[in-house]
């Protein structure tokens, strides 16, 4: 039973950064009006926030070895219940971007420590679990997406209102770490250079997945013209489907294995996007985010069982091998932000003049998953990670 309340309490976790996040970046359009922002400028307030997602992430890591990975989680959501009300009332522009600063920190912390709890409670039950995390998070989207949609004429500073969820979920009863364990974790020696392999394909991912999430919204109300209260569809499908596809995942990489299913998603991918750069309407351009959302589904969690696939494989004392992976984890989530540089800064810049350009860049890119997934052969959804 304990068990369950905590993996209600780490999908709660992953659900509610995703629902902010999404809740925020559907609004971009807003807040770029509100501060009279170019495509540059929202570009350089990306770059900070991501960057400052990396040192989150690089400060999860460390505190890793000597704290618990719940107390990090909390950490983590106790500065998003800050930085939310006041990036979204901010009275001047230096408190919009000192919010956004306190946010990036936030948002990188959270991701580190979301999924360190969840390889933990993976080992556990001893089967891959983490695609319904990942799953919770692109559900959390969706609510946020749909929230953006629902309430297309309310002020901006009520976006401030999605605090409330991350302020609730601090107190959920997050898995409680062997501090011996956390010890442990500094001592191991870790395989780097095949985990690697395996976080360059989260780099592409999250480079197509942030810039459909960041700059979606801006695209069909810049470059179709899209009706405002409509913008936030170039997200919400996209998510509805990379939902469809997760809940799929496991039944789909058991069946076919890991190798082929990146394959055809890079390909589905690049196929999504050129409809996206391509299309002569915004509604063509929504179908396209859309089929975008079902190619890169199953990238992530894939990702991070492969990574704590390998690096426990040659570890035979289980509470090793589970401090060697949780070392990995925190680290290996700064991928994520290479990845997010060039989907949310790299498309912006590339894409200042014409957003298309910015997104045929991933368009390209993602391709480079075909060779990459020979990284992925050893793992299958019946392997314990």
């Amino acid at each position: 039973m304990a068990s369950n309340r905590t993996r209600v309490a780490i999908a709660a976790g992953f659900a509610t950064q995703g629902f902010v996040f999404i809740s925020l970046t559907t609004r971009l359009p807003d807040f770029r009006d509100k501060w009279d922002l170019s495509e540059l400028g929202l570009s350089g307030l990306l770059l900070m926030m991501v960057l400052l997602a990396g040192v989150g992430s690089v400060l999860a890591e460390k505190l890793a070895k000597r704290s618990d990975s719940a107390l990090l989680l909390r950490i983590g959501l106790a500065l998003i219940v800050v930085a939310v009300p006041v990036l979204a009332t901010a009275p001047a522009f230096g408190a919009f971007v000192a919010g956004m600063a306190v946010y990036g920190v936030g948002l990188g912390v959270v991701d580190a420590s979301t999924n360190m709890q969840a390889v933990a409670l993976e080992h556990r039950y001893d089967r891959p679990i983490l695609p319904s995390f990942h799953g919770a998070w692109t559900l959390g989207g969706i609510l946020g997406a749909a929230l953006t949609l629902a309430t297309p004429d309310v002020p901006l500073a009520a976006a401030g209102l999605v605090a409330l969820l991350p302020a609730a979920v601090l107190f959920a009863p997050f898995l409680r770490r062997d501090h011996g364990m956390s010890e442990a974790a500094s001592q191991v020696a870790v395989p780097w250079r095949p985990i690697v392999l395996v976080g360059l394909a989260l780099v592409l991912f999250y480079m197509v997945d942030t810039a459909a999430t960041t700059w979606g919204a801006t695209y069909l109300d810049d470059t179709f013209s899209a009706p405002e209260d409509l913008v936030a569809l170039a997200t919400f499908p996209y998510l509805v489907a990379s939902l469809v596809l997760r809940l799929a995942g496991d039944r789909l990489v058991d069946r076919h294995g890991a190798v082929p299913v990146l394959r055809t998603g890079a390909v589905v991918s690049s196929i999504a996007l050129a409809v996206v750069v391509f299309a002569p309407t915004w509604p063509i351009a929504v179908a396209g985010f859309t089929l975008l959302g079902a190619g890169t589904a199953v990238i992530a969690p894939l990702s991070f069982s492969a990574a704590a696939r390998i690096a426990g494989a040659d570890e035979a004392d289980p509470a090793l091998r589970h401090a060697r992976v949780d070392a990995v984890i925190a680290r290996f989530n700064q991928f994520n932000y290479v990845g997010a540089l060039f989907g949310a800064v790299l498309t912006g810049v590339v894409g200042a003049g014409n957003l298309r350009i910015g997104f045929a860049v991933p368009m390209v890119l993602i391709l480079l998953l075909l060779p990459l997934a020979r990284a992925f052969a050893p793992v299958r959804s019946h392997e314990p990670v």
